[in-house]
């Protein structure tokens, strides 16, 4: 039995056991040293020979050494043999499963004790727990028999109390960390995905796009080796479009042919479209499986993502890491499928901003590229002239195809669309690589030639086009043989101008035509003048216009029948303040070419309105007068408004001003012509179609146009003489099927107005009656010739 002073030196060493314990566990932070000081503290202070702490596993059916501490003469390195024990088995599980302390001086006889690689007699248990959860255990053993003792329990059990509130502080501060730090990358993981949804939407630069994408992936993912691949299917080439190796950036594109891929991971999760997530193990039985083959090094984990931009491309990202210590998880994969599907977004817009920008520069049949684009590579190739120090001049050809209309009359646009792209092919050929082809419109084409050394160059080129272009062409069923007018020009100024080069091959071109087809012509000087003429004629347009140096002279319109006057068909005429009288020959095409047209027409057309006021305000019987407009105005409705607007203004009778046009104007838009005749018939306007029959492609549209007068051009009339013009018939029996009045221009004989007259023709026109008169005298004219006025 222990004294009273034996018991209070006890209890009190017991104090201080405790007190120590519970000042050094303040301190501790880290469950790896708490457990060490524990169990080194348990064996030292109390004289154990042995301390096991055993913890618990989540799902609470194992405990798990967590710190062992021993003493023994013979060995220092202690060791615990039972590592893992289930709840419930042995003594330590018992503990664990009842929470209630064990002691025993002589746990040999135990039913349940497991011996340990030092057996044991006495043994020492108690529960690890924190406001009724199981924490875990703390076992001492010990070889004498009775070693333990009441207040080793007592002192053991407020220690495993003191050390199950500490076990929690710190696993609650540990998960807090833990719930911290994954908030904070979270957090970082939510910008990064908003900067690449951003930078997805803002880059112009595809490059810059990936260099930034690369940047903001390697902040969240292994990516030390990474690339992105885009696949054409058409021409089944992968092209690695961005590549990192070893954290390097490698800028040299690569294209690898379906051959070189078809075995490569990257293709097998292209040709199934599903994502590849796997480890060394299993990255190895895949290729055993036959899936696919070892490529390179092997990669301890491998990541793949494909994804789909458009019909044409499919795309793949993939991460391979060789660090043994870093492997991808399917959080990996979800962070890589999202930022594939960004880079798929990226490719679209690209590849449609570029198919948009292509569009806006290139031909759409024939991908060349057009005037815009050809114009702005002569303008940069004139810019460097100034730069260069050497002789080498620049060239532009004009190639136009002879009668390639009739192509299209005759065997329809889809033959004609198939010949050029056929002939394109053919000129391709010719042609260096640096030069710009160039589609100016219908079966017009240019081929600029940048730093020519001389013109002999020139000339072989043009032999071999010539050459190729006249070979027979198999198109369709159809065998057709082309032939080309061109046109060539110089410059080897940096103070030209690229329109000016452009205009110089064009009248090189069209003099080429003039003189036959399958010619080449040169721009020269007697060109030159020319084109300084026409430039002076547009300038002067414009003053013409508001100067009213324009009158119109009207040329009576008569019945074949009864000589009658029945209208005027009213004709323009320039004064022209220098140049005197300017034919319309002189400036029609031009007006028509620049457009100044539209601005002419509207002018003559008020001309014309204006006239009609004065002369019914002057008591004269109501007249028809016919005013020539450009087809230009026939490609908006708004040109029925301006009619209404004159026959408004001016008061005018119905139908008394109308309106001339050749044919070729309504047959480009033939729907909208209609609208727009349609929509001029309440104003009793009617149509006559000018020069008929100097077309090509009339008869067959002709029955579809709401049109009301023909007028048969002065080259057949001319040939009615003493013989047959069987065209004329053919003309007049047309327009009797469809219901329509005839107008024959240039009559000068009376054998052609008899003759006319037989053949049922029912109006004429020409010098036999009267030229063109201006309006004072016009008027006159018409009383003195006849005192009786139809109608058409």
């Amino acid at each position: 039995m222990l004294s009273e002073n034996q018991k209070l030196e006890s209890k009190t060493e017991q104090l201080s056991i405790i007190n120590q314990f519970s000042s050094s566990l303040l301190h501790l932070t880290k469950l790896d040293e708490l457990f060490e000081y524990v169990t080194t503290q348990v064996v030292s202070k109390l004289g154990f020979v042995d301390c096991v702490i055993y913890l618990a596993d989540p799902y609470q059916e194992y405990l798990e050494v967590a710190a062992s501490m021993g003493v023994s003469e013979n060995n220092s390195d202690y060791r615990v043999a039972q590592t893992r024990i289930k709840i419930g088995s042995g003594i330590t599980g018992q503990v664990a499963m009842t929470r209630t302390p064990f002691i025993s001086g002589d746990v040999a006889s135990h039913p349940m004790y497991i011996a340990d690689l030092r057996p044991a007699l006495s043994e020492l248990c108690v529960p690890l727990e924190y406001e009724d959860h199981l924490i875990g255990v703390i076992d001492c053993e010990h070889p004498e028999a009775d070693y333990f003792t009441a207040a080793h329990l007592q002192i053991l059990s407020t220690v495993a109390h003191l050390l199950s509130a500490k076990i929690h502080q710190l696993r609650t501060l540990e998960n807090l960390q833990s719930t911290i730090a994954q908030l904070h990358q979270a957090q970082n993981l939510e910008k990064s995905l908003l900067k690449i949804a951003n930078i997805t939407y803002r880059f112009e630069n595809l490059e810059a796009f990936y260099d930034d994408l690369y940047m903001i992936i390697a902040s969240q993912l292994s990516a030390e080796n990474f690339f992105i691949g885009l696949y054409d299917t058409q021409e089944d080439v992968l092209e690695i479009v961005y590549l990192v190796e070893g954290a390097e950036k490698c800028n040299a594109h690569q294209r690898v042919s379906k051959d070189q891929i078809k075995h490569s991971a990257s293709y097998f999760i292209l040709k199934n479209q599903r994502p590849l997530l796997c480890d060394h193990l299993q990255f190895n039985t895949h290729i055993k499986r036959g899936y696919f083959k070892m490529i390179g090094r092997s990669p301890r984990s491998w990541l793949g993502v494909p994804f789909i931009v458009n019909s044409q491309y499919q795309g793949v990202i993939v991460l391979q890491s060789y660090d043994n210590d870093h492997a991808f998880v399917n959080h990996d994969l979800s962070i890589l499928t999202y930022i594939s599907r960004q880079v798929s977004m990226a490719i679209d817009r690209q590849l449609s901003r570029q198919a948009l920008e292509h569009r806006a520069l290139h031909d759409d049949l024939t991908s060349l590229a057009n005037r815009y684009l050809l114009l702005e590579r002569i303008k940069h190739a004139i810019l460097r002239l100034a730069r260069g120090s050497s002789s080498h001049m620049h060239c532009l050809i004009y190639l136009d195809l002879d009668r390639f209309k009739s192509i299209n009359d005759s065997l329809g646009h889809d033959v004609g669309d198939h010949f050029l792209i056929a002939i394109v092919e053919k000129v391709g050929t010719c042609i260096r690589k640096t030069d710009t082809f160039a589609r100016l419109g219908g079966d017009e084409f240019a081929i600029f030639l940048e730093n020519v050394s001389d013109k002999k160059q020139v000339s072989v080129l043009l032999d071999r086009i010539t050459k190729a272009i006249t070979k027979p062409l198999h198109i369709d069923g159809h065998v057709l043989q082309a032939s080309a007018s061109i046109g060539v020009a110089f410059t080897d100024k940096d103070s030209d101008s690229a329109i000016n080069l452009l205009q110089q091959a064009d009248a090189a071109m069209y003099e080429a035509k003039s003189s036959g087809r399958g010619q080449v012509c040169y721009f020269n000087n007697a060109m030159r003048k020319r084109l300084k003429q026409q430039a002076d004629i547009e300038n002067d347009l414009q003053h013409g216009i508001k100067n009213n140096e324009f009158a119109l002279y009207y040329q009576p319109i008569f019945s074949l029948n009864t000589g009658a006057i029945v209208g005027f068909e009213a004709l323009v005429r320039w004064f022209h303040p220098k140049n005197g009288l300017v034919s319309p020959d002189a400036f029609i095409q031009i007006a028509e070419q620049t457009g100044q047209i539209i601005e002419l027409d509207l002018h003559l057309l008020t001309l014309a309105a204006a006239q009609l006021k004065r002369w019914k305000d002057q008591g004269q019987p109501p007249i028809r007068v016919t005013v020539n407009v450009s087809s230009r105005h026939f490609a908006s409705l708004e040109f029925v408004d301006t009619i209404r607007e004159l026959y408004q203004r001016y008061e005018l009778h119905s139908g008394s001003l109308c309106l001339e046009i050749t044919e070729s104007g309504l047959i480009a838009n033939l729907a909208l012509a209609t609208k727009i005749i349609h929509g001029l018939a309440s104003l009793g306007v009617k149509l006559y179609l000018d020069d008929f029959g100097t077309g090509y492609s009339a008869l067959g549209y002709l029955h579809q146009l709401p049109i009301h007068v023909l007028k048969i051009d002065k080259s057949f009339i001319d040939q009615l003489t003493e013989k047959e013009n069987p065209l004329v018939d053919a003309i007049l029996k047309l327009a009797q099927s469809l219901n329509l009045t005839v107008v024959a221009e240039g009559i000068e004989q009376q054998t052609q107005w008899q003759l006319l007259k037989q053949k049922g023709c029912q109006f004429g026109q020409g010098f036999i009656v009267s030229q063109p008169l201006p309006a004072d005298q016009a008027m006159a004219f018409v009383f003195s010739y006849s005192e009786n006025i139809g109608k058409i």
